[in-house]
């Protein structure tokens, strides 16, 4: 990789981590950026509090409150099994080196020593197996708020995020912090347990060489303190590097066709060297701080054991210490220091854990979409038919109560719009159409016509102006209503895995089979259906990969067929067919837009020909208005176009 490139690549992905491991939180701006744009770009920043991510992952916990008071019983059962067993050493041993000893009380001791382990191997057993299912319901929790924010979060969230980052939430994240409740959180409650009991003993045992043992203590958490800060800083990076791998895998492989009609392969695995070399050796940096802490630890821990050993064995002779006494010390000495050892050991997961959640409580306080007004307006189906349904404190409509039934005329009343408050996209925007109208857009790439869609949807807001449906602005309508009432057919497909049946049903789940057949001949849809393999009952998988891309539209369109809404919005629906393929399908459009208001986006102007009124807009102003025959009159834009004197750049 020459240095030229390797400096770009280095300022392109520094930013994005830059953004993700510095900046503070902050709400993303209206405005899209590239679908998917390489590395992940979360648009706030992981939380700075750690401690703050600690106590929302605990918050996922508290609904089994009682299983955790169980496996917190089972823990300290545990770890008390363990200090009495340990403890029975000083009678075993100063019984064999004291007159009057047997071997019938030696062999009930051990009976009893060997009693208490059993009891401590059942609680170790039961709080590991209870703290499983905690851990896993915390989990499939976390998930399925994760999930419900995802379905809450606004189009531009997904505009502005790579698609590969946000499954790395669901995947690596989540993961991270299950490995995490699994095992550390119970390590960490025993920790505490076994050292509290272990210095008491220790206390009781000799206070002289309990002291030796404190001294080493404040060196070790020193120690503990300056590696774990470290590793705690390379593991956020390692998540953040992850991510922007995951999206870089998912974009690459999501665009291959691209990648490879450009021959960009070798361009595209220098750039994946790059983002994986960069993760290996955020990962090593990682990996190591974490993994030095064990060792580090275990050589403070042997230093203890040693001081403490040769000062007992000094006690034992000039002051008369007993030797079962510094037998079970110097095995607490060691039992006192194992739990930070266990702890610092498991700090590369604990970090990556608290690096996770971070990431993933990061996705979960994006602002989502705006909630409906109290008052907001409803829109209800029956027999074939839209009504309003006008709430009692609804002031601004009550006339609609005596007129309900939807119409579906549509104005936009001198709309301006901008995806980020400097550039504004839309300037003045006026247009109405009536009930059962076919409305075309037609303009260079970057006028504003897809734009206009977006709004009629509330996939964003305007900024000035107004959107009436039936005289009711669609702010004050209820969103899930009014999108439910919309029906799309957008030039990007896209199915799900499932039957043909199932997706063509997705427009309206409560469509019967025989409905189903009709909106496929309605899109002409049906002819190739009946020569698949299973026909309506073919499996899809993959964004259906075993079909044409004309074919993935035509059931697009089917999709949008099967659905009542009275407004339709047609993004390039037939940018994906054939010529012949297109006339049939129109013909099945002008059926199915029949009784619909209907917005057509349309780079082949012949599909527009029989609009009722075609806007033609550069720079998001309608610079013409008309239909075919007084737009080609005026022999302005739209005749330049039509007649190839000018193109749709």
């Amino acid at each position: 990789m020459d240095a030229k490139r390797l400096e770009r690549l280095e300022k392109k992905y520094k930013k994005s981590a830059d953004r993700q491991l510095e900046t503070p939180p902050k709400k993303h701006g209206p405005g899209p950026g590239p679908r998917h744009g390489g590395p992940g770009r979360m648009g706030g920043a992981k939380p700075k509090d750690a401690g703050k991510a600690l106590k929302r992952i605990f918050s996922y916990i508290e609904a089994d409150r009682i299983k955790l008071v169980f496996v917190l019983f089972c823990v300290i059962l545990n770890t008390v099994a363990s200090l009495a067993g340990s403890y029975m050493l000083r009678p075993i041993i100063n019984g064999l080196t004291e007159e009057g000893g047997s071997v019938q009380k030696l062999f009930g001791s051990i009976v009893l020593m060997a009693g208490i382990y059993l009891v401590g191997v059942t609680a170790s057993y039961l709080q590991a197996r209870i703290m499983i299912g905690v851990s896993q319901g915390a989990l499939q929790r976390i998930r399925n708020d994760l999930f419900g924010k995802v379905q809450k979060l606004p189009v531009r969230f997904y505009d502005t995020n790579s698609y590969g980052d946000i499954m790395s939430r669901f995947s690596n994240d989540v993961d991270a912090i299950g490995e995490m409740m699994n095992n550390t959180i119970v390590q960490v409650i025993s920790a505490v347990i076994s050292v509290t009991g272990t210095f008491a003993l220790m206390l009781y045992t000799n206070v002289w060489l309990t002291l030796i043992t404190i001294v080493m203590l404040p060196l070790m958490m020193k120690a503990a303190g300056f590696v774990g800060k470290r590793s705690q800083k390379y593991y956020k990076a390692q998540q953040a590097a992850l991510g922007t791998l995951n999206g870089y895998i998912e974009e690459t492989v999501t665009g291959q066709k691209v990648v490879k009609v450009f021959c960009h392969e070798e361009t595209a695995e220098e750039e994946f060297h790059y983002l994986n070399r960069d993760l290996r050796d955020k990962q090593i940096k990682a990996q190591f701080f974490g993994g030095i802490m064990g060792p580090v630890m275990g050589n403070f821990s042997q230093i203890s054991y040693s001081l403490t050993a040769c000062i007992g064995g000094l006690l034992c002779v000039l002051r008369g210490f007993d030797l079962g006494g510094l037998t079970v010390f110097v095995n607490y000495s060691r039992q006192f220091s194992r739990p930070i050892n266990e702890l610092s050991m498991q700090m590369n997961t604990i970090f990556s854990a608290l690096a996770g959640a971070e990431r993933v409580f990061a996705m979960m306080d994006e602002a989502p979409e705006c909630e409906d007004k109290e008052d907001a307006v409803g829109i209800a189906e029956k027999d074939g038919r839209f009504y309003w349904e006008i709430p009692e404190e609804q002031e601004k409509y009550t006339y609609r109560k005596e007129q309900p039934e939807l119409k579906p005329e549509v104005v936009l009343q001198n709309v301006y719009f901008g995806y980020n408050p400097d550039k504004t996209i839309l300037k003045h925007i006026t247009l109405y159409a009536k009930p059962g109208q076919k409305i075309a857009f037609v303009g260079s790439t970057g006028a504003g016509k897809t734009t206009i869609t977006n709004l009629l949807n509330r996939f964003y807001d305007i900024g000035q102006g107004c959107i009436s449906i039936d005289g009711i602005d669609i702010q004050d309508i209820r969103r899930d209503d009014l999108r439910r009432n919309v029906a799309m057919v957008l030039q990007d497909t896209h199915l799900f895995t499932g039957t043909v049946r199932e997706n063509i049903r997705y427009g309206r789940l409560d469509a019967t089979d025989e409905e189903v057949v009709e909106a496929a001949k309605t899109a002409s849809a049906h002819s190739f259906i009946m020569r698949l393999e299973h026909g309506y009952d073919t499996m899809l998988e993959g964004d259906g990969a075993n079909l044409s891309q004309g074919q993935r539209q035509l059931l697009n369109i089917a999709r949008a067929a099967i659905s009542k809404a009275p407004i339709l919005i047609l993004d390039e629906a037939t940018s994906s067919v054939d010529t012949r393929t297109e006339r049939h399908i129109e013909k099945g459009m002008d059926r199915l837009m029949a009784d619909r208001t209907t917005f057509v986006i349309a780079h082949r102007l012949s599909t527009v020909r029989n609009a009722n009124a075609i806007m033609v807009l550069e720079n998001g102003e309608i610079i013409e208005r008309g239909d075919h025959e007084e737009l080609l009159a005026q022999k302005g834009r739209y005749y330049e176009l039509y007649t190839g004197l000018s193109e749709l750049d």
